[in-house]
């Protein structure tokens, strides 16, 4: 699939009734990939789809513990027949504090693919990407699916799964960003809640110690060092800037989060179309 080098992350800020308006924008402002992140359901892709024409669209990701394997390869099948060609799947086990039954998080997705792969029409591996962060993870999306989608991550990660998993996976992370419109203040505090939030939960927690990050750096919301790389904050500039550090780092694809707006972003979209989708970038 051609995901294009830069793609688009909406969550739980943007509401289904603007699903939409949003693939349209993203389509239109030149990005390659818009991904849907927070859990969702296959179906609440369609409104994404049928709104724009040929960019991809993604899920970031399905939550293995809220989905049957057949389940989701059937409502798969049933987009795909509609819009071929443009629905990729990321697949991810979720963390520990939301899910009860969280238990042997490799042998759980190794199932999960396994049921896809026996459904009656099954997903192929190249339609799937896989939220990964440890290297047991990373290997499995490299073995069984087109790569990973490694969210919450530094390009430290980056280079780390590329050196890992070679040349011929896919890596794809997600960068989250705070646009800086002259009230400093508030756009640390935008980058901080939301750091704070990932960093109460130990998967991600754990993969940054991994990466070298101390428990002081993980402390009190982030120290500067760490809410700099993660959620880094300014000028589009700087924003386009903390994407393309992940190319540098081996990824082929990057797509950005705009953290701290409701709704479509489409100013602060804009402004990173500008920056990111010129000619020779």
């Amino acid at each position: 699939m051609e995901l294009g080098r830069y793609g688009l992350w909406v969550g739980r800020a943007l509401e289904p009734r603007d699903y939409g308006q949003a693939a349209a924008l993203a389509e239109e402002l030149g990005f390659g990939t818009l991904w849907l992140g927070s859990s969702p359901r296959l179906e609440s892709l369609r409104p994404m789809l049928e709104a724009s024409r040929a960019i991809v669209i993604a899920t970031g990701i399905v939550n293995v513990w809220q989905y049957e394997p057949d389940v989701l390869a059937r409502e798969f099948a049933e987009l795909e027949e509609a819009h071929p060609g443009r629905l990729l799947v990321g697949i991810g086990i979720g963390h520990r504090e939301a899910t009860q039954e969280y238990q042997q998080p490799l042998a759980k997705m190794r199932a999960f693919l396994d049921g896809i792969a026996s459904a009656s029409t099954p997903i192929p591996p190249e339609r799937m990407v896989l939220a990964a962060l440890g290297p047991r993870m990373l290997e499995l999306s490299a073995q069984r699916t087109l790569g990973t989608h490694p969210y919450f991550t530094p390009p430290a990660h980056t280079r780390m799964a590329r050196e890992l998993l070679g040349h011929q996976a896919l890596i794809a992370p997600e960068q989250a960003v705070v646009l800086d419109d002259g009230d400093h203040q508030a756009a640390l505090a935008s980058a901080r809640e939301y750091a704070a939030f990932y960093l109460r939960l130990s998967n991600y927690a754990n993969n940054l110690r991994r990466l070298g990050y101390t428990d002081q750096d993980l402390a009190d919301g982030g120290s500067p060092r760490l809410v700099g790389e993660l959620v880094p904050q300014g000028p589009p500039t700087v924003l386009a800037a903390a994407a393309t550090a992940h190319l540098d780092s081996g990824a082929d694809h990057v797509c950005v989060q705009v953290v701290g707006a409701a709704g479509v972003p489409e100013l602060a979209w804009r402004a990173l179309a500008a920056e990111l989708l010129v000619p020779g970038a």
